[in-house]
Parts: structure tokens; C-alpha cells; sequence
């Protein structure tokens, strides 16, 4: 597929300005369809498939469509946020970070890990790597294999492993430039999941929390798990912070 196809025939949905996406930057943030993964608890249905199902949906733009955005915000915004789904799947990433870069952006990449060969082919190129990467971790590595379902196509991988590969080539980049992401999901992440993640990542990692939202959940039977109580939330994060300084609720 040439380069005018990829950005013409993908698609995804634009936030055209958000504060909360890159820390300490304006952004416009593209959230790219399709994902290797199946997390139970995730609510953007429609961005985990590569079907063209509802392509006429209105808030699916393709790239060309961004970076006609991106070059007219180009004074007010000061960063671009590539998610997803998994942004790492598109090969039209790499075009549309290239792009950014060359109207003076700074990139923050979203991923879920599972790809570090994909990863590292960006980090290393001058022209396509990100300023900053965060890297979700869904729960405990040794529960990846049961709890959380990938396509059939990744169903072989081991991806504790394939997530420790990413996690080597993302500390490489400085503690200031990533950040790993969990989102709190009863059954998913309780405190056994907690200690085992923070033995896993990097000990002076920024690990940011985010409360879990059951509603319009990809596995129907999460919509009715109730999230974690204020009281809860703050327990589970002050223990996480008793291993990972830099762990905090966002």
C-alpha cells in the first residue's frame, strides 16, 4: 500500500485539543483502529477492530484529515498524541509521525507493549521516534496468558515476555520521556497484581493509575463489576507506592 493510501484509507478518531493526553503540552490526540489485543474492560469498542464496518461514522477521520488539522493548529498546539487500539499496528504511524515532527510537534506514542519489535524500529530512527511513550500494563505479567485475549493471530506469543523487551527499550529513552499506565480493574489488578507489575517495571517509572469505567466494556460481564471505591482506589495506589515512588493517580 503506497504512503497516499495508508492516509487516506485509515482511520481513527481525532481530539483536537486536550490537556490531559501529553503532560505539560497542548495536544491533539489520533486514536488509530485496531488492536492485537482483547482487554474484557475496554470501552473503545469500535477502535480495537480493523473492520470497515461504520466507516461512515462521523467521528472516524483518516490521517490526511489530521495532519490538515495539525498543520492548521500548528501555533496553538505544541504536541500529538498517537493511540489507539494499538497505534503500532498502522503502518501509517510512522508517515504520520514523521509529519508532526516536521511542523515542529512533539510525539507522545500510546501502546500496549506487545509489539517491541514494531517499537524499538521507531525508537531508533531519528525521524520517527517519540518524545514520549506510555506503556500500559493490564495486570500482573504471569496473568497476561489467562486474563487478557489477543487476537488469534497473537495467541502464541508470550506477552510477559514481548512486554519486557518494550519496557528495556522505553527506559532507554529516560525516565522523563515515558510512563507506564494501569488502569484499576477489580479482578484484573488487586494487590498481588500491584506488587507483581512493580517488580517487574522499572523502579524509578512514573506508574500512573486510572480509575476502571464498566460501561460499554468490550466482555458484557465487566459492565456489571463496580469499580473500586475512593477509598479503595487510594489503598491500592499507597501500596503501589510503597514499591514505585513515582506512582500516583492521575
Amino acid at each position: 500500500m503506497t504512503e497516499d493510501e495508508l492516509l487516506t484509507k485509515s482511520t481513527g478518531v481525532l481530539i483536537k485539543t486536550t490537556l490531559v493526553d501529553f503532560p505539560s503540552h497542548i495536544a491533539a490526540a489520533y486514536f488509530l483502529r485496531g488492536c492485537n489485543l482483547r482487554c474484557p474492560y475496554c470501552y473503545n469498542v469500535e477502535l480495537v477492530s480493523h473492520s470497515h464496518e461504520n466507516q461512515s461514522n462521523p467521528d472516524f477521520v483518516t490521517p490526511v484529515q489530521v495532519l490538515e488539522h495539525l498543520f492548521l493548529r500548528k501555533k496553538l498546539l505544541s504536541g500529538f498524541v498517537i493511540s489507539g487500539g494499538e497505534p503500532l499496528l498502522n503502518p501509517a504511524t510512522p508517515i504520520l509521525i514523521k509529519k508532526a515532527k516536521s511542523l515542529g510537534l512533539k510525539i507522545k506514542l500510546d501502546t500496549n507493549g506487545t509489539l517491541p519489535f514494531l517499537l524499538e524500529s521507531l525508537v531508533q530512527n531519528p525521524e520517527t521516534k517519540p518524545d514520549f511513550i506510555s506503556l500500559d500494563i493490564k495486570t500482573s505479567p504471569q496473568n497476561y496468558s489467562t486474563k487478557i485475549p489477543t487476537v488469534k493471530n497473537f495467541q502464541d506469543q508470550n506477552l510477559a515476555e514481548l512486554l519486557q523487551n518494550s519496557l528495556k527499550i522505553i527506559s532507554s529513552l529516560g525516565k522523563e520521556n515515558y510512563e507506564i499506565r494501569t488502569v484499576l480493574v477489580p479482578t484484573l489488578v488487586e494487590k498481588n497484581d500491584i506488587e507483581q507489575i512493580a517488580k517487574f517495571i522499572p523502579q524509578d517509572a512514573s506508574w500512573q493509575f486510572a480509575p476502571f469505567r464498566n460501561e460499554n466494556c468490550l466482555d458484557k460481564t465487566f459492565n456489571d463489576i463496580l469499580p473500586y471505591s475512593d477509598k479503595q482506589t487510594v489503598e491500592l495506589v499507597s501500596f503501589a507506592q510503597s514499591f514505585i515512588a513515582n506512582a500516583a493517580l492521575r
